[in-house]
């Protein structure tokens, strides 16, 4: 099958893969002793591994599993993301039994949030008279587009032909969903339950998989996926099977053609428009909001296809995908000069200088209609907040000139865009700070519990941060005003990359006009698990004042992720043992090392106990994936039968109560109610029947599940298999977790410095850079 891109085949989910690059050698550097005690080696520099003293880790046999089992860049969302066919449906179908709670639940709520939102921009979208702007999806009949989009992939005419391009007016702040209940002292929430089907649609639906050969457990993600009417659906339209998630294209053929026999074929309309959905719903766990629209038409060819381009066509005419185009700006007016030479009998000046090249890009409507209302609220915020605004006196008494920097922008300016390292969440802090001693409602939400536990330490004031599925729940923070908006001055977003353009779409709805937006966040640290890239695509739009932090990382940890920031993996010194390099030969030996430095040496050398060291590996399978060391740790440090769901009281899990979002927590106990979980302390009761798709032993992380946390030690695994699934966001994410003490279990060899030097971040294409560059923004910084 043919990549997307940003993708590897075999290894979605993971970053590119790279090669082989030496790491920087030390003298004296010797092959581990038994006891990999950080405290036990020599005083002075951190340890690096001598690749001439260690032999390089052979992949072992698990190596390919986990490339399959990390499929998405949803690894951190989607506990088992790796599972697919009727297996991945038996596994959806368990979590549809719940019965709805009294009390929306903070997830439920989020989620009933994004619903409504999008029904608010699908009304307004229809209710436009003018084409899409800037970015400009095509508009008109079906025979208008199949033209348009004829003529300009020919060349026979510019995409400004057929194309709108006008910048789309001012939106008006449109009311927020409805006015949640104030905050409260948090009580036992339960897991969000899915929608309960009907016993006829279940009946439908199982009577028409059994016809098709496929499991009667794909009924409830069947109806849960399509509605009532999935059994009549999936009769008529068998490909629509593929909405059901973990099934791929040659399984819903198989089921095709058991219904359908003779009439089934790979050119069969239905199945290339279901095709052409689920490529861009693959490319959606990649992080693309779009796909160019030759990367689909590749996807299809290898999936049988013989005319993709018609396929391509039919399914934009059916819906399945909206239509845009980048580049090919209108052609510029001539001239008097101009016209004079060509009137002379000359070509005129760079007459035959090509254009802009038109880029043509396909995309789902959830994900465009996003884009657009987050572009909109964007230059709302920046339109509507008072600019003369005087905090001169707050910013002199900053705490650092950052600070300061960063109280001044803010006075002046709607949106503004932060960045900078750990240290640098200390300037946030201080602008919360600052504005609150002015009589504003000012507040702070983090991405996880971790995050607004350390932000309200650093403000002094537990009331100011709030985690941002709190916020928009009303579970946290400020609640709703009259008008169902947020009730506050200003908001500082921390750990602003992993937004992803469907939450930043809810939150900025959210807010009222004259209302200021901070987005804080280190450029440097891996993506949002959902689509977009909201943070980059803000700072490289340039649309608003930029600050940039002047205030370094302190510390060996600090210096060594500074220079991962920049493709370089320096030696540092390490006199207390900060970092520690633990070189291993294969996988079974780093699942070892990795126990040995969580229960014993860590604990023994820093009085850091295992319960707040996190380990953190590329991938789920594998040979020394989260799967198999969540195993070993859970047998050394809280053994037991697992009598609830394979946990036990004790155990370390992580919960994923919506599409990307990872909550560490510690299970409590269990009870007919479910799995009663303490997750950042607050308790969190998970149903029977979600227990074995939502929640996970903890021990082990992913690094995109601990992205916006922070222990006090880490212990990063790198066995021989995960060499493919390194790049430089992915080490600078996973060396940063550590405050007092990092282990790195080294058995990638060179592939480590090379992935640090030559494997950037993965490019996602999304429509927001152009979509915010073409809206009217006069406070833009330059």
């Amino acid at each position: 099958m043919t990549a997307l891109p940003g993708e590897t085949p075999g290894t979605g989910g993971t970053d590119t893969p790279q090669d082989a690059v030496s790491p920087p050698d030390e003298a004296g550097a010797q092959e581990p002793a038994a006891d990999a005690d950080p405290a036990s080696d020599g005083a002075g520099a951190a340890e690096v591994v001598d690749p001439a003293s260690t032999e390089a880790a052979e992949p072992d046999a698990g190596a390919e599993a986990e490339a399959a089992s990390t499929e998405g860049a949803t690894e951190a969302e989607a506990p088992s993301a790796d599972t697919e066919g009727a297996s991945a449906g038996t596994e959806a179908a368990s979590t549809d039994a719940a019965s709805p709670e009294p009390e929306l639940s903070e997830a439920q709520a989020e989620l009933a949030a994004q619903r409504e939102l999008r029904e608010r921009i699908e009304q307004r979208k229809a209710a436009k008279a003018a084409p899409i702007a800037a970015g400009a999806g095509l508009s008109g009949t079906a025979a208008d587009l199949l033209a348009a989009v004829r003529a300009v992939e020919s060349g026979e005419k510019t995409g400004s032909a057929f194309f709108a391009s006008p910048a789309p007016a001012q939106a008006p702040r449109r009311t927020a969903p409805a006015a949640a209940q104030p905050p409260r002292t948090p009580a036992p929430q339960a897991a969000p339950a899915p929608q309960s089907a009907s016993p006829e649609a279940l009946d439908a639906v199982r009577s028409v998989l059994v016809e098709g050969g496929a499991p009667e457990a794909l009924a409830r993600p069947a109806v849960g996926a399509l509605g009532e009417q999935a059994g009549e659906l999936l009769r008529t339209d068998p490909w629509q099977l593929l909405a059901v998630p973990g099934v791929r294209p040659e399984q819903a053929d198989g089921f095709a053609r058991a219904l359908l026999g003779a009439d089934c074929g790979p050119d069969d309309g239905r199945r290339t428009a279901a095709l052409v959905g689920w490529v861009l719903e693959r490319a959606a766990l990649q992080g693309h909001t779009a796909l160019d629209a030759e990367a689909v038409r590749a996807a299809l060819a290898e999936r049988a296809v013989s005319d993709p381009d018609a396929a391509v066509l039919e399914a934009v005419e059916e819906g399945v995908a909206l239509l845009f185009q980048e580049g090919g700006d209108e052609e510029p007016e001539e001239t008097e000069a101009d016209a004079e030479e060509t009137d002379e009998g000359g070509l005129a000046p760079d007459a035959d200088a090509p254009g802009e090249p038109v880029r043509i890009l396909l995309g789902l409507d959830r994900y465009a209609l996003a884009e657009e209302s987050l572009a909109d609220g964007l230059a709302r915020l920046v339109n509507t907040c008072e600019k003369a605004a005087d905090w001169a006196e707050a910013a002199a008494a900053a705490p650092s000139p950052s600070a300061a920097e960063l109280i001044r922008t803010t006075a002046a300016a709607g949106l503004v865009a932060h960045s900078g390292g750990e240290a640098a969440r200390a300037e946030p802090a201080a602008l919360i700070a600052a504005a609150r001693g002015l009589g504003l409602r000012a507040f702070g939400a983090a991405h996880s519990e971790d995050g607004r536990r350390r932000l309200s330490a650093a403000t002094g004031d537990p009331d100011t941060a709030v985690t941002l599925a709190g916020l928009l729940s009303g579970a946290q923070g400020p609640g709703r005003d009259e008008d169902g908006a947020l009730a506050l001055d200003l908001l500082v977003v921390l750990d602003a990359p992993q937004l992803d353009v469907e939450g930043a779409a809810v939150l900025v709805e959210a807010l009222a006009d004259g209302a200021r937006l901070v987005l804080s966040g280190d450029p440097g640290v891996l993506g949002s698990a959902g689509a977009g890239r909201v943070f980059a695509d803000v700072l490289a739009a340039r649309t608003c004042p930029q600050v940039v932090s002047r205030t370094p990382d302190p510390g060996p940890i600090g210096e060594l992720v500074s220079g991962i920031g920049i493709g370089e993996l320096n030696q540092v010194d390490a006199p207390g043992k900060e970092v520690v390099i633990v070189p291993v030969r294969d996988a079974g030996e780093a699942v070892h090392r990795t126990v040995q430095l969580v229960a014993d040496s860590v604990p023994r050398a820093f009085s850091i106990p295992a319960d707040e060291t996190q380990v953190i590996t590329v991938g789920h399978g594998g040979a020394a994936g989260t799967r198999v060391l969540n195993e070993a740790l859970k047998q050394r440090l809280n053994p037991g039968p697992g009598r609830f769901g394979g946990f036990d009281p004790g155990d370390r899990v992580v919960h994923v109560p919506a599409p990307g979002r990872a909550v560490p927590g510690v299970v409590r106990s269990a009870d007919a109610e479910g799995l009663h979980l303490d997750c950042g302390g607050v308790p969190v009761v998970v149903p029977q029947e979600q227990v074995e798709s939502s929640v996970r032993h903890g021990w082990a992380l992913s690094a995109h599940q601990a992205a916006g946390m922070r222990w006090p030690a880490a212990v990063v695994v790198l066995p021989g298999d995960a060499a493919q699934g390194l790049s430089r966001p992915w080490v600078y994410t996973a060396f940063g977790r550590g405050e007092r003490h990092l282990s790195v279990v080294h058995g990638v060899d060179q592939a480590l410095p090379h992935a640090v030097a030559q494997v950037p971040a993965q490019e996602r294409t999304t429509r927001l850079r152009p979509l915010l560059e073409a809206l009217p923004t006069p406070d833009a910084a330059s």
